[in-house]
């Protein structure tokens, strides 16, 4: 497949953001400006404006000396890359690459997009229609080459969609900054009479190099395509991604619901191809507004299963707010694991319990929230609180078995919380406790069952576990840290039994 590369060029960035938040600037020159140096400094100026004079890089004073009724605003530092930054993501609607180019320009990777508008002429009218209808003023050109498309869109005066392999036709007659080349070597090709690439293309590359440097070759290699030009988009690529344009703008639920079914159909016939599962998925609709809705899903095991997937994603698709209406749906899969033949065979076992309980658990999930549920595996450690750890997933196993031999509560409390204690005699369980300022007379007690941390851990003193009922039939883990001989311990709740 050719590569193909659309340059849109945003003459007055700012002062048309501007323009757009205050309509009444639209008949009125004015210039957005900075100090510099004890100065100020035009940055931006606006059509009206530059029509009379105005120009990027004038002194204020002089500008007024020219139009007495500019009119002058503050400079944000940043805004113009902040602005680039949205327009590059609003622009992943005709493209999943697109990238920031300088301080007022995007490029686009349109690399087998254009098709879905039915040819190269439509997707640019429809991307250019909508930029100006937002009020920017844009130029846009399409070429084989980045550098070909940004030296169009800037210098070219011919029609905006060069032909594939006709780009290095379409450059010979512009001039050499239609190169991106630096001002200094511009002007020493020009003082030199080379006025337009034409002159200098087909000389030595010894030559140029001894007279103009490297930067020269190779912006002119990047423009012919001798040479890749590195692109960074503003959003990272997810390698499996599926996209759905829409002709017409959705608006209905169910216009939603078809377009994600079909998505996931698509993005699980390939992940099937290449024996692997998603387990977080995805689905953003880029609304005409701008703006992106997304919702995301998470699967307990690697999954390609479209109805089950489905299911999760339905639990969620009422918080998508379609407004004016969707113009993209886009679903991505950006955590995938292998998943064997043999696994997807499970599908179709109705008693296979721990696909169904994966399965429950990613629907559960989605109702009640991930962090909601948790699996813990048992831990060698002696203390309590250290004696569990979280699982990651269903496929951990336990490094060691849970201990049966004696009782352990049913809700360990993360951290022992102290209580107040009366014993009758120091070895006993205690027969009045107090804690959280609720008294407990115990009834029953058993205990003490005496448990040491691990000495290469750390010295402390060791634990004398009771199980206590108090008269109210609850059930509670006490421990007492240390004992009466050493000094008055401390004494503890640490669970809760059943």
């Amino acid at each position: 497949m050719a590569r193909r590369f659309v340059a849109i060029w945003f003459r007055h960035l700012l002062t048309d953001w501007f323009t757009r938040r205050k309509p009444e600037l639209k008949e009125i020159p004015f210039v957005i400006a900075a100090p510099d140096h004890g100065r100020m400094i035009v940055k931006a100026v606006n059509p009206i404006a530059y029509a009379s004079g105005i120009y990027t890089g004038m002194v204020v004073a002089d500008g007024r000396a020219i139009l007495p009724e500019l009119q002058v605003f503050d400079e944000e530092p940043g805004r113009d890359h902040r602005l680039l930054q949205a327009l590059a993501e609003w622009c992943i609607r005709f493209t999943p690459i697109a990238a920031i180019d300088g301080a007022d320009g995007i490029i686009l990777d349109a690399s087998g997009c254009a098709h879905l508008w039915s040819g190269e002429l439509a997707y640019l009218k429809d991307l250019l229609t909508r930029l100006r209808a937002f009020g920017y003023h844009v130029r846009i050109a399409m070429a084989d080459t980045i550098g070909a498309a940004w030296a169009i869109s800037r210098y070219g005066s011919v029609y905006p969609i060069i032909e594939p392999g006709k780009h290095i036709e379409a450059l010979l007659p512009l001039p050499p900054a239609a190169l991106r080349l630096e001002n200094n070597i511009a002007e020493r090709l020009h003082k030199l009479g080379l006025k337009d690439i034409r002159s200098f293309i087909y000389m030595p590359r010894k030559a140029l190099r001894r007279r103009f440097g490297e930067s020269l070759l190779q912006q002119l290699d990047y423009a012919l395509g001798q040479q890749i030009e590195p692109l960074v988009p503003v959003c990272p690529i997810e390698p499996y991604q599926e996209r759905l344009p829409c002709l017409e703008p959705i608006k209905t639920a169910t216009g939603i619901e078809i377009a994600l079914k079909e998505l996931l159909e698509q993005l699980c016939k390939r992940l099937a191809d290449e024996n692997k599962g998603l387990r977080i998925a995805v689905f953003k609709c880029y609304r005409l507004d701008g703006n992106i809705q997304a919702i995301q899903i998470n699967t307990a095991k690697a999954s390609r299963n479209s109805n089950h997937l489905y299911k999760l994603f339905e639990l969620k698709t009422g918080q998508i707010e379609p407004n004016l209406g969707i113009e993209l749906f886009v679903l991505e899969a950006p955590v995938v694991e292998p998943l064997i033949s043999s696994q997807e065979a499970m599908w179709n076992i109705s008693h296979d319990k721990e696909m169904q309980l994966a399965e429950l658990l990613d629907r559960l999930a989605v109702k009640v929230g991930e962090k909601a549920i948790h699996r813990y595996l048992p831990s060698e450690h002696y203390w309590p609180e250290r004696s569990y750890k979280q699982a990651l997933s269903l496929e951990d196993q336990p490094a060691t078995s849970w201990r049966e031999d004696l009782p352990r509560p049913i809700h360990l409390l993360p951290q022992p919380e102290q209580i107040e204690v009366t014993v009758a005699i120091p070895d006993y369980p205690p027969i009045l406790f107090k804690h959280k300022d609720v008294l407990h007379r115990v009834a029953k007690a058993d205990g003490p069952e005496r448990i040491e941390q691990e000495w290469w851990i750390e010295q402390g003193l060791y634990r004398d576990y009771y199980c206590v009922e108090d008269d109210n039939g609850c059930r509670y883990w006490l421990f007492r840290a240390g004992h009466y001989e050493h000094a008055e311990p401390k004494w503890f709740l640490h669970g809760y039994f059943a």
